[in-house]
């Protein structure tokens, strides 16, 4: 979801900047984008599972009628790369979209 999502990436990036402020020192332009596409890809990965269940949930609803049965199935028919299906072209897309 979007909430999860922008709350690690916010979090994540001034974390970063924090950091390497104390490490390096000022912060420059090129660096602060460097660490805020950073946290949003490593945002992406940590909530991609919650997107992939939801997904599921709406498409196949007979299916997955709820989260405990949607993570049971996913979890047991395909392992845990089951909630990571797609998650290499969804970081493919984002900068794309920007």
């Amino acid at each position: 979801g979007i909430v999860p999502y922008a709350g690690l990436t916010f979090g994540l990036s001034e974390n970063f900047k924090d950091q390497y402020s104390k490490r390096v020192g000022e912060v420059t332009p090129m660096a602060r984008f460097v660490m805020s596409g950073l946290s949003g890809l490593v945002a992406q990965s940590l909530t991609y599972p919650l997107d992939i269940m939801r997904r599921r949930m709406q498409v196949y609803p007979e299916m997955y009628p709820d989260l405990r049965t949607t993570v049971t199935r996913i979890w047991h028919g395909e392992g845990a790369a089951g909630f990571f299906k797609g998650l290499s072209m969804n970081w493919i897309k984002g900068p794309i979209a920007m």
